[in-house]
């Protein structure tokens, strides 16, 4: 017999074993799975309130505490009790605790959820402790834990019971708590600094604002194909034309269906907001008061550690524009260059192979991709990006070529996009028809023209800058996360056949 197959075999017996200590617990009590129990203190209030009480004191306090048996020693006599807060140890004891609830004892296995009333006291090795005067079974674990000390050492067995992970994995606990604070810290920001939160559909009848393969449903009672959202941009500058609000965000999931790596899923979140009357410098103003209170919120300061690195969210960032990025790094002056042939032949110069139908802008920004964002590493907003990638931003005074958009570096990963949006009806409809035969001569038949959009554009939006935050990738940032699904409660993962 192998190790697995071994290890199988106990699991087998050991949850043969529960479901008999079930069965009797359900002769014995009656009901094993109640639907209310009445605490009064979580595990953290307890440490809180008795912090300064002595050890080999006991006092007169009665608690009622509930929570996840972790461990058990002496036959149950003492128990390590955890809830979403910490743990408390439970005492139970003949001189203590009276028989009837002593007789749970035996039947209490690890990983199952009790609830006990006691007093408060603190051991002579200065441990905080409940004597047991009372025990109640509130749930009954059919399945073992994991190894204590170990958790689960297999990554895409933590991605696929994720459960287990954060019941047995302090640190995937922690992550968790911390993404919960970094999201509603985000949703404060933004209100304090007077955006309203809006929300916009998440089926589209005509997908864009980004430009990425959708995933396609179909809605039975309008008959009609959808799309899950790839970007709430469209729906958002629409409420920027209504008056509904001059500054406007969405907290937003989306859904591309494209690759999975360490930085990217198919269904990730965002932030994405529209400042009237603003423009992409007063956007990088934004981000940097942003992430710098993210940053002081979990770490207590801007300065905090990402794997061997130390990163600083202490504004300002460096600001370059990507010609110049790319003339300091390799030397090449595509500012320089005029045309699109001698831009192929200085990146072809460089070391890249490069296709014939390149672009002055696709080559400036292909050589920025390898060459520049690999030395990203403290937060830096690049500008400036070539018109030929960036169809929705304003030019650049003085360089047609060029427009106000900016992206926003750390760690080599891009974690924000920002532009001066295209407010000019007639430019955006002509910009939006030349990217839609792009896509139908890539093959994109299904890509449509957003006329609803178009309309709403043609009525009159007003000057603006536009940002989006890849939420997930800050979270990773912040957290010190290695994957992107290490911050994804449930992250996409293949049929567990393969």
């Amino acid at each position: 017999m192998n190790e697995k197959t071994a290890t199988a075999s106990l699991s087998s017996d050991a949850t043969e074993v529960r479901a008999q200590k079930l069965k009797l617990l359900r002769e014995q009590i009656g009901d094993v799975y109640p639907a209310h129990f009445h605490r009064t203190m979580t595990n953290a209030e307890l440490a809180v309130k008795y912090e300064g009480l002595e050890p080999d004191t006991e006092t007169q306090d009665v608690v009622t505490v509930a929570g996840r048996v972790f461990s058990s020693r002496n036959s149950g006599m003492f128990m390590d009790l955890h809830d979403a807060s910490g743990k408390i140890q439970i005492f139970s004891h003949k001189d203590t605790t009276p028989e009837e609830a002593r007789a749970l004892l035996p039947m209490i296995d690890i990983g199952d959820i009790i609830g006990v009333t006691g007093i408060v006291r603190r051991t002579k090795r200065g441990e905080l402790t409940i004597n047991a005067q009372a025990i109640t079974m509130l749930t009954k674990s059919l399945l073992p834990m994991p190894e204590k000390w170990h958790g689960l050492s297999d990554i895409e067995l933590r991605y696929r019971k994720r459960h287990l992970d954060i019941m047995t994995n302090e640190e995937s606990k922690l992550r968790f708590q911390q993404r919960s604070r970094i999201v509603s810290g985000i949703r404060r920001f933004m209100e304090n600094d007077g955006f309203m939160e809006v929300e916009t559909p998440m089926l589209h009848s005509v997908y864009g604002g980004a430009t990425a393969e959708p995933f396609k449903t179909h809605h039975n009672t309008l008959k009609l194909d959808m799309y899950l959202r790839i970007a709430p941009e469209l729906y958002l500058k629409r409420t920027l034309v209504s008056g509904l609000t001059d500054k406007v965000f969405e907290i937003n999931r989306n859904f591309r269906n494209e690759g999975v790596s360490t930085r990217h899923n198919p269904e990730f979140t965002m932030m994405e907001c529209y400042w009237a009357y603003a423009d992409y410098e007063d956007i990088m103003d934004l981000v940097e008061r942003m992430f710098a209170e993210l940053a002081v919120s979990i770490h207590g300061t801007t300065e905090f550690a990402y794997g061997d690195k130390e990163i600083s969210f202490k504004g300002p960032f460096r600001r370059v524009p990507m010609p110049d990025a790319v003339k300091e790094v390799t030397g090449i002056d595509f500012i320089a260059i005029k045309t699109d042939e001698e831009a192929r032949a200085a990146t072809r110069a460089a070391g890249f192979e490069v296709e014939k139908d390149w672009t002055w802008g696709e080559c400036l920004a292909f050589v920025f991709e390898e060459k520049v964002e690999p030395t990203l590493i403290q937060p830096a907003h690049v500008t400036h990006f070539p018109k030929d990638i960036s169809p929705f931003a304003k030019e650049v005074p003085g360089e047609p070529r060029l427009v106000e958009r900016f992206e926003t570096y750390c760690n080599t990963w891009e974690l924000g996009n920002a532009f001066s949006e295209l407010n000019d009806p007639e430019e955006q409809r002509a910009r939006m028809v030349e990217q839609l035969e792009q896509a139908h001569a890539r093959g994109e038949k299904a890509k449509q023209l957003d006329d609803e959009f178009l309309d709403a554009i043609d009525q009159g939006m007003p000057p603006a800058g536009g940002l989006g935050i890849g939420v997930d990738r800050l979270i990773m940032l912040l957290t010190n996360a290695p994957s992107i699904r290490d911050v994804i409660l449930f992250p996409a993962r293949r049929h567990k056949a393969d």
